[in-house]
């Protein structure tokens, strides 16, 4: 068997107060309990949710001090006396679940996510922002070993989650998703699966560069909702009949696109929302709903087997993410970056730097 050697110490990014800012500096490592496994996490993708978790602003209490991240990749270097299926030196990835009772009645019929004990990295317990982290065996993700550790980073949580999100859309392959938010990281991630599915994507953002971004990534038509005079008769005839997308995909980090979807998707159309922007509400009228069959339904985050799934389009060259590696020392300036909204893509910090 493999083995490593494990520091005492190691290089984390901290929350030391909500608000922030991140404190880089070291900590212990921690060693795993019987039902755990300790990653050596080589890379971990920036999500949105990790600003959140800094900034204390969703109804849901976090874990002060903090070290954030869930969507770490590495490699096994130690486990607990229970775990059997994991060997050390066996690539693994800390996704936003990071653990579940598995015997209540949403871990029996494979919702863990919706566990009423889950643990969730990077907030209510340490995630991905440190060289060495701790997660339930159970719940990490199986990273075979010709996979890229780096390129793989961010599928861990934007990926599996648009993919779960296109998943309870029911959209079918021929069909039209729209997908507000297309420019950011999800929504680049969110293209690509949508393609891989056999769906046709009507990308919606603000601006030229993340136009340009989301035509490269095979869109068949781009809405900039700074310039539309009419976003909705827009995206409506971005589809052959004019009749509006099959389904939404709400990304969005701010509310009014969430107020928007219901004008613009068919009737018996499906708008799924997955962004959690601070402190907002869905809206829709009641008349139009009904007599249009309009389905409006949350998507969180996907289950394990979903999880392979994702991972298995990336294996297979469908999923290419648009990413940019700093050091783990500049996730600060990363975080700067996504409150000024000036994030293309996604940013995955190297944890060696």
């Amino acid at each position: 068997m493999t083995t490593f050697e494990i520091p005492s110490e190691q290089w984390a990014a901290v929350v030391e107060k909500t608000g922030g800012p991140v404190v880089y500096k070291k900590i212990p490592v921690q060693k795993p309990g019987p039902d755990e496994v300790l990653i050596n996490v080589k890379y971990s993708g920036v999500c949105h949710t990790d600003l959140h978790a800094m900034k204390g602003d969703w109804p849901l209490p976090t874990k002060m001090p903090l070290v954030g991240g869930h969507e770490g990749a590495g490699v096994v270097v130690a486990k607990g006396s229970l775990v059997e299926d994991i060997e050390i030196g066996d690539y693994a990835g800390i996704k936003w679940l990071n653990g579940s009772c598995l015997h209540c009645t949403f871990c029996r019929q494979a919702d863990e996510p919706l566990c009423p004990h889950a643990l969730l990295s990077g907030y209510t317990v340490d995630g991905s922002f440190q060289q060495y982290a701790i997660a339930k065996a159970n719940h990490v993700a199986r990273i075979p070993k010709d996979v890229d550790l780096e390129a793989v980073a961010p599928v861990l949580c934007a990926g599996i989650t648009v993919y779960k999100g296109l998943k309870e859309s029911g959209a079918r392959p021929g069909q039209y998703v729209a997908i507000v938010g297309a420019g950011g990281g999800l929504g680049s991630m969110a293209i690509q699966y949508a393609r891989a599915m056999g769906l046709h994507v009507i990308g919606i953002d603000g601006g030229d560069e993340k136009g340009q971004s989301v035509r490269s990534l095979g869109a068949c038509a781009y809405v900039d909702f700074t310039k539309s005079p009419d976003l909705v008769k827009e995206v409506k005839e971005a589809t052959p009949d004019g009749l509006g997308p099959h389904a939404v995909l709400l990304l969005a980090v701010s509310e009014k696109p969430f107020q928007q979807a219901t004008e613009y998707v068919r009737s018996r159309g499906t708008v799924v929302c997955i962004g959690l922007p601070a402190n907002a509400y869905l809206k829709a009228p009641v008349f139009d709903t009904v007599i249009r069959m309009i389905n409006i339904k949350g998507s969180y985050v996907g289950n394990r087997q979903d999880t392979q799934e994702a991972i298995d389009f990336f294996q297979r060259g469908l999923i290419k993410v648009p990413f940019k590696t700093v050091g783990l020392s500049q996730l600060q300036e990363v975080y700067e970056l996504m409150e000024a909204g000036k994030i293309v893509g996604r940013y995955v910090v190297d944890t060696s730097r």
